[in-house]
C-alpha cells in the first residue's frame, strides 16, 4: 500500500434488485449470496467513513420480462432498501449515467472516485465504469460486491465465472482498480491507494507468461 492524496470518494450501488437474486436474471458467480453480503458491508463501511452513498434501480415497462418497474423482480433488494443512502436514481439503460443525473451530482459534491458494486459485472457495471473513466473520473471495482450470469448466443457461450473474471482483468487494465470489499475496506481505513494498471503493461506481463509456460 502506498501513501496518496486523499479521494473524495462516492459509492455507487447498482442495481441490487431481487431480479437477481431470486428472479429471472439469479447470479450464479460469485454465488449471489456472497456478492450482496459484501455490497451490505461496502454500504456500511462507505457510511462510518462518510462516504456518500448512490442507489441506481434499473426500471423496464410494465410487460418487459426483466424489471418491470412495479414488479417484486424490479424491487430493490432489502439489503439495499434498508440501508441509508444520500441519493437514488433511477435508470432504464446499462450506464448509471445515461439518463440520469449522477454526473452532475458527483460533480456538484466534489466527488473524483466513484466506487462501484452491485449487478452485473459485464453490463451496467462494465458501462458504468467505463463512463465514468471516460469523465476523467478514478474507478474503483470491488469484484466481489458484483456478479455475473452465463450467455450462450450466435457468438458462442460463456460461464458466468468467464465472463466475471475476464470481465474484471479487462476493467484492471485501465479503467478501474479492481479489489475485494476487504481490500476496499482496508484502503479507506489506512488512508491508502489501489494499485491501477496500464494496458501495456497488463499485455507485456500476459506474453512474458506465455514464454514462460512455452
Amino acid at each position: 500500500m502506498t501513501e496518496v492524496r486523499h479521494p473524495r470518494r462516492a459509492l455507487v450501488v447498482i442495481d441490487v434488485q431481487n431480479e437477481y437474486e431470486s428472479g429471472g436474471l439469479r447470479i450464479q458467480y460469485p454465488p449471489v449470496a456472497d456478492s450482496l453480503r459484501n455490497i451490505g458491508r461496502a454500504m456500511d463501511a462507505a457510511h462510518v467513513a462518510g462516504i456518500p452513498v448512490i442507489v441506481a434501480q434499473q426500471s423496464s415497462p410494465a410487460d418487459a420480462p426483466l424489471f418491470a418497474t412495479g414488479s417484486r423482480g424490479w424491487e430493490l433488494h432489502p439489503l439495499v432498501a434498508g440501508r441509508p443512502r444520500q441519493h437514488y436514481l433511477r435508470k432504464t439503460l446499462p450506464s448509471a449515467f445515461a439518463g440520469t443525473d449522477l454526473g452532475d451530482w458527483l460533480r456538484e459534491h466534489g466527488v473524483d472516485t466513484l466506487a462501484v458494486v452491485g449487478y452485473m459485472t459485464h453490463n451496467c457495471n462494465d458501462t458504468t465504469i467505463k463512463h465514468a473513466f471516460d469523465a476523467g473520473l478514478q474507478v474503483e471495482f470491488l469484484m466481489d460486491a458484483s456478479g455475473s450470469v452465463p450467455y450462450a448466443n450466435r457468438a458462442g457461450s460463456a460461464t458466468a465465472e468467464e465472463i466475471h473474471r475476464v470481465f474484471a482483468v479487462v476493467e484492471q487494465s485501465r479503467y478501474a482498480a479492481v479489489m475485494t470489499t476487504d481490500e476496499w475496506i482496508a484502503h479507506l481505513a489506512h488512508g491508502t491507494a489501489p494499485e491501477r494498471d496500464t494496458i501495456h503493461a497488463s499485455h507485456q506481463r500476459a506474453l512474458a507468461r506465455m514464454a514462460a509456460a512455452a
